[in-house]
C-alpha cells in the first residue's frame, strides 16, 4: 500500500494481536462499534474451533483518535488474548504438512512452537479491526462492501456471478456466510462429515465492491495495478491459494467476444458497461463496475486424524502434531478478505484524491 500502511504484531497465544495503521487522515468518525461487530463476525460460523468460544473480540483503540474522531496520527488497535499462555505452550517437534511449521523452522531455525504462533490465522484479527476502519472511510465515498462463500469442500451453491448488492442478502445471517438457504445445510452437513472424519474442508468466497469510483491503480507500473495489488492483499490471507477477478477462469475458457464488457454510453456524458466479466478492473484500473474478488481456501492443516510427518528432533515418522483448530474457517475468511478488499482500495481512494483530508463523498 502507497498512502495507509499496515504493520500487525501478536502471536496465537500472547497476550494480544495489535494493528497498527498508518495514513487514515483525520476528521473519521471511529465507529467502535462497528469494529466490533466485524470482530464478532470473523469469530462465527459453522465448523469453527474451541478457541472461539474462550476469546470474545473487542478492539482498543490506544492512539490517533480524540473523543472518538481520528486525528491523522497513526491508529493502534488492540485485541486482547484470554487464552493468553505462550511461555506454558508445549514445544512440539512434529510438523504438520500443510502449515509453515517445517519451512519457518528451517528458515529461521526456531523452534515449531515459534513459527506457529505468528503464522496462526489469530493475526488476522487485528488486520480485520484495520480493515474496519478502512471500510468507514470508504463509506463516506459512497462505496460499500459484501462477502459471500459460494463452494465448501464439494458443495456448490451455484450462485450466479454477482451485479448488485442484494446478491449478497441473507448471507451475513447464515452460519456459511451464504446467503443460499440449501446450499447452507448442504455445507452443514458436510462440516459435519468431515468432523466424524477427523478432516477439514477449504471453499471458494467471493468479495465485492460497490460504488467503487473510476480511476483507481494504474496502468504505468506493475505494483500500481489494481488487480496486482488485490491479489496481494488476498493471497497474504492464510490458507488462501487462488484469487480471481471477476469469472477469470471462466473467462479463460471463452472467445474475447463472449468476455470482453461493451462500452454504451451512461447518464450525463460518462459511460457504463452492459456486463460485469472483468470484475469492475481493466489495465489496472478501476474502471467504475463493482470490483468482484474470488478466492479459494484450502482445508486447514490441522487434523483431527492427523497426517504423516516427522519428528525434527528424532528424523523419525510420527503423526502430525495436533493444534486446537477448525473443521472449517472458509466463512471467517470471508471477514478477512473483506477487510483486505477495504484496506486497499481506501489506500487507491486516497492516492486518488491526492488529499491528506477524508473523501467528501460519492462521486
Amino acid at each position: 500500500m502507497r498512502i495507509l500502511r499496515l504493520l500487525t504484531a501478536g502471536e496465537s497465544h500472547g497476550p494480544a494481536v495489535s494493528a497498527l495503521l498508518d495514513g487514515i487522515p483525520p476528521g473519521l468518525v471511529l465507529d467502535e462499534s462497528h469494529v466490533n461487530r466485524r470482530l464478532a463476525m470473523r469469530q462465527g460460523g459453522y465448523g469453527r474451533g474451541g478457541r472461539q468460544q474462550i476469546e470474545h473480540d473487542t478492539v482498543k483503540v490506544l492512539s490517533g483518535v480524540r473523543k472518538g474522531v481520528t486525528t491523522g496520527a497513526p491508529l493502534l488497535l488492540v485485541i486482547e488474548n484470554r487464552d493468553s499462555r505462550l511461555d506454558e505452550t508445549p514445544e512440539l517437534t512434529v510438523p504438520r504438512p500443510g502449515h509453515a511449521d517445517l519451512a519457518g523452522h528451517i528458515k529461521y531455525g526456531i523452534g515449531i512452537r515459534e513459527v506457529l504462533e505468528r503464522a496462526s490465522a489469530r493475526d488476522t484479527a487485528a488486520r480485520v479491526a484495520a480493515g474496519a476502519v478502512a471500510e468507514l472511510l470508504l463509506q463516506r465515498a459512497g462505496c460499500r462492501i459484501f462477502g459471500r462463500v459460494t463452494a465448501l469442500g464439494d458443495v456448490d451453491s451455484g450462485l450466479a456471478f454477482p451485479a448488485v448488492p442484494e446478491d449478497f442478502a441473507g448471507a451475513d445471517e447464515s452460519e456459511m456466510r451464504c446467503p443460499d438457504d440449501d446450499a447452507t445445510t448442504r455445507m452443514k452437513e458436510a462440516v459435519d462429515r468431515a468432523r466424524e472424519n477427523g478432516d477439514s474442508l477449504g471453499g471458494i468466497f467471493q468479495v465485492a465492491a460497490f460504488g467503487v469510483p473510476p480511476g483507481l491503480g494504474s496502468h504505468v507500473q506493475w505494483d500500481r495495478r489494481a488487480d496486482a495489488v488485490i491479489a496481494h492483499a488476498f493471497m497474504s490471507i492464510p490458507a488462501i491459494k487462488g484469487v480471481e477477478i471477476g469469472p477469470a477462469f471462466a473467462n479463460a475458457r471463452l472467445p474475447g467476444s463472449s468476455v470482453h464488457d461493451e462500452i454504451v454510453p451512461g447518464g450525463g456524458g460518462g459511460y457504463r458497461r452492459l456486463s460485469n466479466r472483468a470484475g469492475g478492473i481493466e489495465g489496472g484500473i478501476t474502471n467504475g463496475e463493482p470490483v468482484v474478488v474470488c478466492a479459494a481456501m484450502k482445508p486447514i492443516p490441522t487434523l483431527a486424524a492427523p497426517l504423516k510427518s516427522i519428528d525434527i528432533s528424532t528424523g523419525e515418522e510420527a503423526p502430525a502434531s495436533r493444534e486446537r483448530a477448525d473443521v472449517t474457517a472458509v466463512p471467517a475468511a470471508v471477514v478477512v478478505g473483506e477487510a483486505m478488499l477495504a484496506l486497499v482500495l481506501a489506500d487507491m481512494l486516497l492516492e486518488r484524491t491526492g488529499d491528506d483530508r477524508l473523501p467528501k463523498g460519492p462521486r
